[in-house]
């Protein structure tokens, strides 16, 4: 492992220091084990991109409709005010959505 020499002389065959070794060199792995990076964490970032692109969506959707039902109660354009205003926000969601696919992970 390292060419360093050990910090103190070896003290004979004493079976409680090397015991204490092997624990010393388990923990040190089970600390590493737990210091390492999740696997998760990519599931973890395709999962945040799934909730955002459903969020496009529905916020598309559902806010074009609900403007276009606005524009259509004071306007008296019914059903035509709901129609464009829902399409224009599809369109503005789907933009969004093809927007956020290309762009680099980070």
């Amino acid at each position: 492992m390292s060419d360093e020499k050990p910090a103190r002389e070896p003290i004979g065959d004493d079976a409680r220091i090397d015991a204490l070794e092997a624990r010393l060199a388990a923990a040190r792995e089970r600390e590493e084990q737990r210091n390492k990076p999740a696997a998760g964490a990519e599931a973890d970032a395709n999962y945040r991109m799934g909730n955002r692109v459903l969020a496009e969506l529905i916020g598309g959707i559902g806010g074009g409709a609900f403007i276009g039902w606005v524009i259509d109660r004071f306007a008296g354009t019914s059903p035509w005010g709901l129609l464009v205003v829902m399409a224009l926000g599809i369109i503005v969601a789907f933009r969004s959505i093809i927007r956020m696919a290309s762009q680099r992970p980070d």
